[in-house]
């Protein structure tokens, strides 16, 4: 099968999975309600984020702030689809993270511009400590960074070597 139709493939699995996950939960899980799935550990909740990642922006005031936040996701989808449509002429390795990124990026933005803000919902906690609430979309672009991060350290058909 076409590389190019894999990657693309690939990305459209993570929107519709993020898009799915924060359906269930916009529909299912009240505001303030919590819903443990590991006591101790993690539960789901609903929150909307209206910064980016960690929260940062959340807190502005400004008037222009989501309008800046569309502006620059969807340019990041662009360069990242724009990157998926030269898949065949990269490795399998970076085609694979950039499609993991392409979909999550795909993901938020589409909250971002249905309602000027982001649906999280997964609250990893270890006692009084919150890791920020996340979802699909952050998740597979969390994943995609590091599987771009591989495949700079260890270049493609390179030789794995024992220690």
């Amino acid at each position: 099968m076409n590389r190019r139709l894999v990657v693309f493939l690939i990305a459209l699995g993570v929107f519709v999975l993020d898009r799915w996950s924060k359906w269930l939960v916009e529909t299912n899980i009240g505001p303030f309600d919590t819903k443990p799935v590991i006591p101790g550990l993690l539960n789901i909740v609903s929150s909307r984020n209206p910064g980016v990642a960690f929260g940062i922006l959340s807190e502005s005031v400004s008037s222009y702030r989501t309008s800046v936040l569309v502006a620059f996701s969807l340019l990041a989808v662009g360069i990242l689809g724009a990157l998926l449509w030269r898949a065949d002429r990269t490795d399998r390795r970076t085609a694979i993270a950039l499609a993991c990124i392409f979909g999550g990026a795909l993901g938020n933005v589409f909250d971002r511009v249905r309602s000027g803000t982001v649906t999280d919902f997964i609250d990893i906690y270890l006692g009084q400590i919150h890791w920020y609430t996340f979802n699909v979309a952050d998740t597979a672009i969390c994943v995609g960074a590091g599987l771009l991060l591989l495949a700079m350290w260890k270049p493609s058909g390179a030789p794995v070597r024992a220690t």
